[in-house]
């Protein structure tokens, strides 16, 4: 199509794309967008479908160099952010992938992540408790950040002293996500790269020799205890901790407060969930996931020709899988632009599908429950008091700030 309605570098696009996914939606299956020479895919049905295909990845570099796949090599200047992005399971495949999610998925098994709930609501309650008598202020920096950051920190083992360092670094990293990042972004990104990957290193020299009951312990003790082929190496383990604290607590934040900020938007369905919280909160949480989706699209590389919707994707081609818009298809959810905190039929993909299907989708839940439900009984007030300030980016979509009273 000459004219796209896909325009993520435009304000206006970045408040709200959802009337332009309709449009998408509308002219067809796929569309080249030629700005970031990428293959855009809008309907839920094929955005689930490509998920789990295994003609494509999330990386090439298990079977072919850059040169060999057509790409050119990312600069040598930010070469620290690729290590660490690059040995982390997100960005791996089967073998590697596989190997280092059946180690860490043993700390996310449902048993474990129901062992943390006494925590997750003692922390929340605290954080809920505050707020509310300190009469509201900037939900994003008082509830929404510290609760994730705090539970995944507790986790891993990270000293609360160190916690601060946390949400700074995790949103330099992930500025590199966004479509083409500027150099300014890079910079940032390779800083907190170095400077969080020496931090890690270090703690995790400090576990070897005073082992506690974390996670970053387990996986010294997976490291040092299994057989080489099955092992993490040293990258691998600084890698997938920066993962887990990044993807742990980003869309756990956005979630947040994009669900209040839908809620004070539609007060019938904030007073409906205010009336009958037991019986609303579990599938509201999954609406507000669903209704403003935290992360707008998640890229696949096409590993060999592959044909779909008529159209030949030659192997080396980048393929934009457009959740948001997914999300919000009528071909799979009624009335999608309409917020129902009772939509019973949800598959939203949120939390992706396939192997890559988000591993801490279980504590992600438990923390946007108890976070909600702190403040639906606490703040049975809570009111906007200024304009919500949006964050810059398309891919990672949330708020910078949420001013409200209680």
């Amino acid at each position: 199509m000459d004219h796209t309605p896909f325009r993520p570098d435009a304000q206006d696009f970045v408040t709200d794309p959802y009337p332009a996914y309709a449009e998408l939606r509308a002219a067809g299956r796929i569309h080249h967008h030629a700005p970031t020479n990428q293959w855009l895919i809008p309907h839920h049905a094929d955005v689930s479908a490509l998920l789990r295909d295994r003609r494509l990845g999330r990386s090439y570099q298990h079977r072919f160099t850059h040169e060999e796949f057509g790409r050119t090599p990312p600069p040598p200047a930010h070469e620290p952010f690729h290590t660490l992005n690059d040995h982390g399971m997100l960005d791996l495949e089967p073998p590697d992938h596989t190997r280092i999610r059946r180690l860490v998925s043993q700390a996310f098994t449902p048993r474990t992540v129901e062992r943390l709930a006494p925590t997750v609501r003692r922390l929340a309650a605290r954080l809920v408790d505050d707020f509310v008598a300190a009469g509201g202020g900037d939900l994003v920096a008082e509830v929404a950040e510290p609760l994730p950051v705090a539970v995944i920190a507790e986790m891993l083992g990270i000293p609360a002293a160190d916690r601060p360092l946390l949400r700074p670094w995790s949103a330099a990293i992930c500025g590199m996500y966004e479509l083409n990042p500027s150099e300014e972004t890079a910079a940032r990104a390779v800083r907190a790269s170095l400077e969080f990957g020496g931090y890690l290193r270090e703690l995790i020299a400090e576990r070897r020799t005073s082992p506690g009951d974390d996670l970053i312990s387990a996986l010294i003790a997976a490291y040092d205890d299994e057989g080489a082929g099955s092992r993490l190496t040293e990258q691998e383990m600084i890698s997938t901790c920066v993962l887990l604290l990044n993807a742990g607590h980003e869309a756990t934040v956005n979630t947040t407060a994009n669900g209040w900020w839908a809620l004070l938007s539609n007060p019938g369905q904030l007073a409906a969930l205010r009336a009958a919280p037991e019986a609303l909160l579990s599938t509201a949480v999954e609406e507000l996931m669903r209704y403003d989706t935290p992360l707008q699209l998640f890229e696949r590389w096409v590993l060999e020709d592959i044909e779909f919707a008529g159209q030949v994707l030659p192997r080396g081609s980048e393929v934009a899988l457009l959740f948001g818009s997914a999300n919000h298809d009528p071909a799979r959810f009624l009335n999608p632009a309409v917020l129902d905190l009772a939509r019973a039929d949800n598959p939203h993909i949120s939390f992706g599908a396939g192997i890559h299907y988000c591993l801490g989708a279980p504590l992600a839940r438990l923390e946007l429950l108890a976070s909600f439900g702190e403040l639906l009984a606490k703040a049975p007030h809570l009111r906007l008091a200024a304009e919500p300030g949006r964050g810059p980016g398309f891919v990672i979509r949330g708020l910078t700030e949420l001013q409200v009273l209680c």
